[in-house]
C-alpha cells in the first residue's frame, strides 16, 4: 500500500470517528446506576499500600468477583486486597480479602472471617477466578498473588479451605507474579482446567526506582522487567491439578500478562484463550483439540494494533458485539494508546475495529482497566463497560471517571457515561470490575474498586420497558459451571442473539457466570440453542422471558 493510500485511509477512520463523536446522542432510557454500598457496613478498601515509594505492582490492586457463594440464588461479592511493602504480608486488617453476602435487600454483610476467606497469611492479592471447579455445586475461588497463589474449596455450609497443597499448585517459581486467572475446561473432560497469566519475576528487594524531570518518583515502565510464560493447569480429578504449561505449547511464548478472555473463536467446538499482554504483542492461543494449544495471534490479526504497534494491554473480554454468531475481542490500554476492538471476520481472522466504531476518538483520553461487554439497557446490543484511571498518581488526567459505551446497532458506539448518574462518573483509579444482576430485577449492575477507596456497587435502576433473560447452565457429562456452553437465542421476530458461559470479564475479576440476554421490546422466545461443551446439542421452545431460566444437560 502506497504511502498516500495509507493517510487516505487513517483521515477516513478519523472522520469516522468524528461523526460518531458528534452524533446526537440517543438517550440511555433514563437508566441511572446508584452506588448502595454506603448502604452496608463495609470495612473494605482497596490497600495498595502507597506511601510516597512505588513499588512497582502497586497499580493492580482490587480484584472482582460475582459469584453466589452459598447458593441462596442471590450473588455476592467478593474483593482482593493488597499487602504491607516491602515486608510483602497482610500485616493488618486494612489488607485483608473480602467476602460479602448479598442480604437481598439491596444491602450486603462482611462474612469474610467467618468464611475463612481474609487471607491474613497470603501477600499481595492480584486477580480472582469463580468456578466450581470439582463439579461438587458450589462455586469455589483462585486468587493470583506475588507469592503463592491459593485456592479455597468452598464446603458448602458457607466456609472455605485453602486446599492449595493438596491441589499440586505450590510449584510456583518463587517471585513469579501471577496477575489473572480463567476456569475452562480446554480438554473436553467436564472437569474445569486453569489459566494464569504470568507477568514476570519480581521482589521488594529487586524492586526498581525510576524518576522523570520535575514528576520524580515514577512507576517503572513494564519493559524493564522480563517477560515470562503464562501457565496452564490441567484438572486431573480429585481435586488435583498439573502443570500442562510444557504439554499444551503454553510455555513456548512469553509476554507480560493482564487480562484473559475464553472464547471459542472459529467456532470447532473448542474454547480458545486469548491474553491481553503489557507492552508486549498479545497471544491468542488456539485450541488443536488434542491437548495442545498454537499460539497464532500474529495470523489472525489480533497481536499488535493496526499500526503494528504493542500497547499497554490491561482487561479484556471476547463477546459477539455484533450479533452476526461470532465471538469479537476488546481491550484497553492507556491513554492516547486507543482501546482496541476486534471483529471476528468469519472464523478466520479480526479486523481492527476501533476507527470505524468510534473508539478511537472515544477512548483517546482514557486509561482503562477491567471491562466487558455489558448490555446495560437490555436492548440485545452489548455495550462496553471500562473502569478507568491513570497508572500513576501524575496531575494530568490522573483520577478518571468511568466510561460505557453504548453499542448503536452493531456498528458503532456513543459514550452516555453522564447520563447514568453521578455515581457512575466520580474520578479515581478504578481497578476490578465485574457484572451481574444483584438485585434480581434483570438488569445488570457493576461492582467496580478504586486503589485506597471503598468500593462502589452500582445498581441499575432498569425500569425502561426492556425485557430480558439469564440462562443458569447445569452441566452434567460438561462441567457443572457450564463454562465455555455456546447460547443461540432467536427471538419472535426472528431477531438471533448470541452468548456463551464464561466467568472470565476485564482485569483482576470473575463475573456472574450465568448468561444475560437483553431482549428489547420481544416478548417471545422461538428457541434457545444450546451447545454444551460435551458436544451435546440442546432445543428448547418454551423458553420464558424476564426471569432467571435453569437449563440441565441432557444425560
Amino acid at each position: 500500500m502506497t504511502r498516500a493510500a495509507r493517510a487516505s485511509l487513517v483521515l477516513a477512520a478519523l472522520l469516522v470517528a468524528a461523526a460518531v463523536m458528534v452524533r446526537p446522542g440517543r438517550s440511555a432510557g433514563g437508566l441511572r446506576f446508584t452506588d448502595v454500598a454506603p448502604r452496608s457496613r463495609i470495612s473494605y478498601r482497596s490497600n495498595n499500600d502507597f506511601r510516597g515509594r512505588k513499588y512497582f505492582p502497586q497499580p493492580m490492586c482490587g480484584g472482582v468477583a460475582i459469584f453466589d457463594f452459598d447458593n441462596d440464588g442471590r450473588p455476592d461479592i467478593f474483593l482482593t486486597n493488597g499487602a504491607r511493602l516491602p515486608e510483602l504480608k497482610k500485616s493488618d486488617r486494612s489488607f485483608y480479602n473480602c467476602l460479602l453476602r448479598n442480604r437481598g435487600d439491596g444491602t450486603f454483610e462482611d462474612v469474610s472471617a467467618r468464611a475463612g476467606l481474609e487471607g491474613a497469611q497470603l501477600d499481595f492479592s492480584f486477580g480472582v477466578a469463580a468456578g466450581d471447579y470439582d463439579n461438587d455445586g458450589f462455586v469455589d475461588l483462585f486468587i493470583c498473588q506475588a507469592g503463592r497463589n491459593a485456592l479455597y474449596h468452598n464446603n458448602g455450609d458457607g466456609t472455605f479451605s485453602d486446599v492449595t497443597g493438596p491441589a499440586g499448585l505450590l510449584g510456583k517459581p518463587k517471585d513469579l507474579l501471577s496477575v489473572c486467572a480463567a476456569w475452562v475446561d480446554y480438554d473436553g473432560d467436564g472437569r474445569l482446567d486453569l489459566v494464569v497469566s504470568q507477568y514476570t519475576y519480581w521482589s521488594p528487594a529487586g524492586d526498581l526506582r525510576c524518576t522523570r524531570g520535575d514528576a520524580g518518583e515514577i512507576y517503572c515502565s513494564p519493559k524493564k522487567y522480563r517477560s515470562v510464560p503464562h501457565t496452564l493447569y490441567r484438572n486431573l480429578g480429585g481435586g488435583r491439578f498439573e502443570d500442562a504449561s510444557v504439554a499444551s505449547g503454553f510455555a513456548e511464548v512469553a509476554g507480560k500478562g493482564m487480562g484473559i478472555a475464553i472464547a471459542d473463536v472459529n467456532d470447532d467446538g473448542r474454547m480458545d484463550v486469548f491474553v491481553a499482554n503489557d507492552t508486549e504483542p498479545n497471544f491468542l492461543f488456539v485450541n488443536q483439540g488434542n491437548g495442545r494449544f498454537a499460539e497464532q495471534a500474529a495470523s489472525w490479526g489480533i497481536d499488535y494494533n493496526d499500526r503494528g504497534e504493542t500497547v499497554s494491554g490491561m482487561g479484556t473480554d471476547a463477546k459477539d458485539y455484533d450479533n452476526d454468531g461470532r465471538p469479537d475481542v476488546f481491550y484497553n490500554n492507556l491513554q492516547m494508546q486507543i482501546w482496541g476492538l476486534f471483529q471476528n471476520d468469519g472464523g478466520r481472522r479480526f479486523s481492527y475495529a476501533s476507527p470505524s466504531t468510534g473508539l478511537l476518538g472515544l477512548s483517546r483520553r482514557f486509561s482503562g482497566w477491567s471491562n466487558g461487554f455489558i448490555d446495560y439497557d437490555n436492548d440485545g446490543w452489548k455495550d462496553i463497560y471500562s473502569a478507568n484511571g491513570d497508572v500513576d498518581y501524575l496531575p494530568d488526567n490522573g483520577e478518571q471517571r468511568d466510561s460505557m459505551l453504548r453499542n448503536l446497532d452493531g456498528r458503532s458506539f456513543e459514550d452516555v457515561s453522564l447520563q447514568l448518574g453521578p455515581d457512575f462518573v466520580p474520578k479515581g483509579f478504578q481497578r476490578g470490575s465485574a457484572f451481574g444482576d444483584l438485585d434480581g430485577d434483570g438488569f445488570e449492575d457493576i461492582v467496580v474498586t478504586s486503589l485506597n477507596r471503598a468500593p462502589r456497587i452500582l445498581l441499575n435502576s432498569g425500569g425502561n420497558g426492556n425485557h430480558w433473560l439469564r440462562v443458569e447452565t447445569r452441566g452434567h457429562a460438561s462441567n457443572r459451571d457450564g463454562i465455555g456452553c455456546k447460547l443461540k437465542l432467536t427471538l419472535g421476530s426472528g431477531r438471533v442473539l448470541y452468548n456463551h458461559v464464561t466467568t472470565s470479564v476485564g482485569f483482576l475479576s470473575s463475573s456472574d457466570k450465568r448468561v444475560h440476554f437483553g431482549l428489547g421490546r420481544e416478548t417471545r422466545i422461538r428457541a434457545l440453542e444450546l451447545r454444551w461443551p460435551s458436544g451435546r446439542l440442546q432445543t428448547l421452545s418454551a423458553v420464558p422471558i424476564d426471569r432467571v431460566f435453569v437449563v440441565e444437560e441432557p444425560q
